[in-house]
């Protein structure tokens, strides 16, 4: 199906960039969420319209309900109907164990991470059709547990996982599918917010396929989701981790 239109939080670099332009090239409309870097987004939006697409650039902290509720209704004020929601924003702090960790980086880490996320997916919830789609970009660190790195990172992302599974629940009924992916050592800008940039590299190696992922890998997987391939598709945890 062409034509649909979905709302990427986080849109404006690394997964959610590529995701964005895969959409593009299938013709889609794409709202890319930002919530600092107007210059990122706007060149994300010019790389999606450059391949086919429509794009509107969104302002908007994920963790405020007013700047969610703004974003939303900008959106469907704009295109209409909303296909999908990616739910993909997030941040990560310095590598540390919990022992150095402040409160001040957890609440934050939590804001973003789970409550931007569910504020997002409960607006989503209320305006997608039959056939809609919503989409959580959890990671494998919710399984591995990232001790002595970010564990406060890898439980928010525990907390994508639950919601994906009781959201598909509640809105399999209504022929609304939630489905999660789980990157692993993907080669994105976000490491260096862990203080170790070349991470995912140095790591990919030890992964059985030997290398980290690239951003456009897991933008892939997302797109199946959301698109009508996947149909039968739902409250599944999707790992994209070479293995690991």
């Amino acid at each position: 199906m062409t034509g649909k239109t979905i709302l990427i939080t986080g849109g404006s670099r690394g997964i959610g960039r590529e995701l964005a332009i895969l959409a593009g090239k299938k013709g889609w409309t794409v709202g890319v969420n930002f919530a600092g870097d107007a210059a990122a987004a706007d060149d994300t939006v010019a790389n999606v319209e450059s391949v086919g697409g429509r794009a509107l650039s969104l302002r908007a902290d994920v963790s405020s309900e007013a700047d969610v509720l703004a974003m939303f209704d900008r959106m469907t004020e704009t295109y209409g109907t909303l296909h999908g929601l990616v739910n993909n924003a997030g941040i990560l702090g310095l590598s540390m164990p919990l022992t150095e960790m402040s409160v001040e980086r957890m609440k934050r880490m939590f804001d973003v991470n789970i409550l931007g996320a569910f504020i997002c997916a409960r607006e989503a919830a209320k305006r997608l059709k039959p056939g809609g789609v919503i989409v959580n970009v959890s990671s494998a660190a919710a399984r591995l547990g990232s001790p002595n790195e970010f564990i406060d990172y890898a439980a928010s992302k525990g907390a994508l996982d639950t919601l994906t599974i009781g959201l598909a629940k509640e809105l399999g009924p209504r022929q609304i599918r939630v489905n999660a992916v789980r990157p692993g050592l993907i080669d994105t800008e976000m490491h260096a917010s862990g203080g170790h940039p070349d991470r995912a590299k140095e790591l990919g190696a030890s992964t059985p396929l030997g290398r980290a992922g690239k951003a456009s890998e897991v933008a892939a997987a997302i797109l199946w989701l959301l698109d009508d391939e996947s149909t039968y598709v739902t409250g599944t945890l999707l790992d994209v981790a070479g293995g690991r």
